[in-house]
């Protein structure tokens, strides 16, 4: 998939997409629900020489060791999230897309952390991390 194009709350943050889509999970990890406020967070993961940024540049914060999750400095809206243990791809999350239908989750991540009140009925693998 090509022509992947988003950005934050308030436009001042833009990417866009040029490769194919690595992978995409629903994130369930204590990390990403705090990070963003919800109980999962969606993400789909590309090169990181494939998304391009445009605008104001992303603010960082190192949320654990070897983790950092870009985010707007404006809005605060999270933008991306990058590990020193896949140093060439990113995560972009999918409801930040222009059109967030365009991308399909395929699984959930760190099911066991998930909230107990979160119900999720659909058949996608459930992974522990």
């Amino acid at each position: 998939m090509t022509g992947l194009s988003g950005g934050c709350l308030c436009r001042s943050v833009r990417f866009s997409v040029t490769g194919p889509i690595i992978r995409t999970g629903h994130c369930h990890c204590e990390s990403c629900r705090r990070a963003t406020s919800s109980p999962v967070t969606s993400f789909f993961c590309v090169a990181r020489a494939d998304a391009s940024f445009e605008g104001e540049a992303l603010r960082h914060y190192a949320s654990s060791p070897g983790v950092r999750r870009g985010f707007c400095g404006n809005c605060g809206s999270p933008m991306s999230y990058e590990t020193a243990e896949r140093p060439a791809e990113i995560d972009l999350y999918v409801a930040s897309l222009d059109d967030a239908t365009s991308v399909s989750v395929t699984q959930h991540w760190y099911w066991k952390e998930r909230v107990a009140w979160f119900s999720c009925d659909d058949d996608l693998p459930k992974h522990e991390n």
